[in-house]
């Protein structure tokens, strides 16, 4: 909403800072302020201390935060490459064709992930695809999950694709893998990483599913925080947590500035 009088602007940031403060900054804030206390004085932790992040980066935590790392980068190229690859085939089906991949994807994020996790663990626990007990189970039942996000962006983009690139360039003779790869993927980059940045973050957090799946010697950051703060350490927790959100910031800063590159390509 476009908002022009002095008033109506002064409205808008008293409900931006009524609504959002309480609801998203304030937690965090606790999170991270949490992160540096040994103990809780009335309603907020005190106790200034930077020890909870040396167990934070090294040792186990460390082991995690890169298991976790690993699992987002390689579960979200294989959603990309698979949602995209169904996002531009879909594109040539007719209007019903699409609806019904457009379903087929979005049906693991229209139910609890821990029923994808199940479902994961269910059908490759057994011969000829037996991944249970292995790192790849987590990073596919990861890809599972945000492959419809994938999906989802890039199909939305290539509708709003100006097909005029494409008729030219096959008006000049060029072939159809060439059209692909020269004129629809470098227009569709943004999109590709956007969708990119999203899948990552989504991984990143998952902890629903991982935890019905992970192997001892795969345990991502999300679960050992989970874990630390069950058995009480909540310090050394909120300091883990601050890690992950730390770490898939940078990931998203990094990816968002790729994406502006890209947009001016």
């Amino acid at each position: 909403m476009l908002v022009l009088s002095r008033k109506g602007k002064w409205v808008t940031w008293a409900l931006f800072v009524v609504l959002f403060l309480p609801l998203f900054v304030l937690p965090l804030l606790v999170i991270v302020t949490a992160s540096f206390s040994t103990n809780w004085s009335g309603a907020l932790p005190s106790g200034p201390t930077a020890e909870h992040y040396g167990a934070a980066v090294r040792g186990e935590s460390l082991q995690a935060l890169t298991t976790s790392l690993i699992t987002a980068v390689t579960a979200s190229l294989l959603a990309l490459t698979v949602g995209s690859w169904a996002a531009l085939a879909g594109s040539a089906l007719g209007k019903r064709g699409r609806r019904a991949l457009d379903a087929l994807f979005v049906l693991p994020v229209a139910v609890p992930s821990v029923v994808v996790g199940l479902a994961v663990l269910v059908a490759f626990s057994k011969p000829p695809m037996l991944l249970n007990g292995t790192r790849w189970i987590v990073i596919l039942a990861h890809a599972v999950l945000v492959t419809a996000f994938a999906h989802q962006s890039v199909a939305a983009a290539i509708i709003r694709l100006d097909p005029i690139y494409e008729q030219a360039a096959a008006s000049l003779g060029a072939r159809p893998s060439y059209v692909l790869w020269r004129v629809k993927l470098p227009l569709l980059l943004p999109s590709l990483n956007a969708a990119a940045g999203l899948c990552f973050a989504l991984s990143m957090g998952e902890l629903s599913a991982t935890m019905m799946l992970y192997p001892p010697d795969w345990m991502p950051l999300p679960v050992q925080i989970f874990t630390t703060t069950d058995r009480g350490s909540l310090f050394t927790g909120s300091a883990l947590a601050v890690v992950l959100m730390g770490t898939t910031l940078l990931a998203l800063i990094a990816v968002s500035r790729i994406r502006t590159k890209a947009s001016y390509r």
